[in-house]
């Protein structure tokens, strides 16, 4: 495989890898994050990794891997209104030994020269570490809710849940996979039953090592909880709704104390959501229910009478790095009229460094083209981290502005505000976010 000109820093080089290197992969990875698990069990589970876009470094003299990234191809990755191909960055590991060495700065650079290569105007990822991928350009473009939901928790009725059964069985790929990818896809497609407003970052899991590895159910995927269970929600006989989920149960003084770890919580409207929570909500020998990974805005927000009780927190989510700057803004539709002209730096690719001009009506196509700042002088001026925070809706780019981070252009005469009508523009009606971690 031909590398882009990327350079190492001297005795390194690049490798490409090959399902034939999986231990090599896993010892490094081990490395990079510490894991009680022998090899041979991470082993046995499915690799969920894309093997030609995976690429090592070697170093001479030293035995195995030193560093290793790789990245998932979302062919169909949501972005408001619409879907571009992104390269989901995954997998960025450096053997302790050779840390501040250059060398995540060089497989960064590499991964964003592939990217653009392959025509992806996107990459995307969850951070390991929140500190790091901001000076790489990615900006922090979704969060997500994380909550501890007291068993019984009281929720508002909704009309319709009480014509929904619930059926609870052993989750399989065999029995259930059809159901969970089809739901899971129309709760990303309109998520509130509108056409056309999706939820952008809702990132499927495209390939088949990425599947193979969600439904694979070994001891060492359960942390002490009990095999994967799914509870469906139906009405008339229909699946309107599902969330896998595994309990575990410890015996104290006072009698049994039981909790439940949920993966993706998913219904196709409040009715489902209402039938599904209360059942989940009502299991025996619990205490507690822990989603992991709901959208900020997820109806239960709205159907919890107290959401104090279950004490909220918002962690980071989706990092977005905008790779070509015109493509992606052209890629994604916009919840109000804008006709704005964005001056953009990029200083890992120049390229994209420019005087974009922006126009859109609500909803419909948006058109780019960049132009000269001498005749059509940029109203706003960002860097392309701050636009890829502001990419998926989520985060506004007047408070952007507020922070000091986007900069406004007084022009002489001028009528409208660009700021607002821009912020406006970039905002979606539904947040953005991924119900899993990749």
């Amino acid at each position: 495989m031909a590398f882009p000109q990327i350079a190492l820093p001297a005795g390194y080089r690049w490798r490409t890898l090959t399902s034939d290197d999986r231990r090599l992969v896993t010892e490094l990875d081990t490395w990079a994050f510490p894991s009680g698990t022998s090899h041979d069990d991470l082993d046995a589970a499915p690799s969920p990794l894309t093997w030609d876009r995976a690429i090592a470094v070697e170093a001479e003299g030293f035995d195995g891997l030193v560093a290793m990234h790789a990245s998932y191809p979302f062919e169909h990755f949501p972005v408001p209104g619409a879907e571009l191909p992104t390269a989901g960055l995954t997998w960025v590991g450096v053997h302790p030994q050779h840390r501040r060495r250059g060398l995540l700065t060089a497989m960064i650079d590499l991964h964003l020269a592939r990217t653009a290569e392959r025509g992806e105007p996107l990459s995307a990822l969850f951070a390991a570490e929140a500190a790091i991928y901001g000076r790489f350009g990615y900006g922090h473009a979704a969060d997500d809710l994380r909550l501890d939901v007291p068993r019984g928790a009281a929720l508002r009725d909704v009309p319709g849940a009480e014509r929904h059964t619930v059926r609870v069985e052993v989750a399989s790929r065999e029995r259930h996979g059809d159901l969970v990818d089809r739901l899971h896809r129309a709760a990303g497609a309109t998520p509130t039953g509108i056409p056309g407003i999706n939820r952008p970052g809702w990132v499927t899991r495209e390939t088949e090592a990425l599947q193979a590895l969600h439904w694979d159910d070994a001891p060492v995927q359960r942390s002490g909880h009990e095999s994967r269970r799914i509870l469906i929600a139906e009405l008339d006989g229909e699946p309107r709704g599902y969330v896998t989920f595994r309990r575990s149960l410890k015996w104290e003084p006072t009698g049994a104390r039981g909790h439940v770890s949920t993966g993706e919580v998913v219904a196709a409207d409040g009715a489902a959501a209402r039938a599904l929570w209360g059942a989940l909500l009502d299991l025996d020998l619990t205490n507690e229910v822990s989603p992991f990974t709901l959208p900020v805005d997820d109806v239960v927000t709205q159907l919890l009478v107290n959401l104090r009780a279950a004490a909220p927190r918002t962690p980071d989510n989706l990092w977005v790095r905008l790779v070509d700057v015109g493509a992606a803004l052209a890629g994604r539709r916009y919840a109000a009229d804008v006709d704005v002209t964005l001056a953009v730096t990029d200083t890992r690719l120049p390229a994209n460094s420019g005087v974009y001009r922006l126009q859109a009506e609500a909803f419909g196509q948006a058109s780019v083209e960049r132009v000269d700042p001498e005749f059509d002088a940029p109203e706003l001026s960002l860097d392309v981290r701050e636009l890829g925070a502001a990419y998926l809706g989520g985060k506004s780019l007047a408070v952007l502005a507020a922070a000091g981070l986007v900069t406004v252009h007084d022009r002489p005469g001028q009528r409208r505000n660009p700021l607002a009508s821009a912020s406006t523009a970039f905002g979606w009606p539904v947040a953005p976010g991924a119900s899993w971690v990749f």
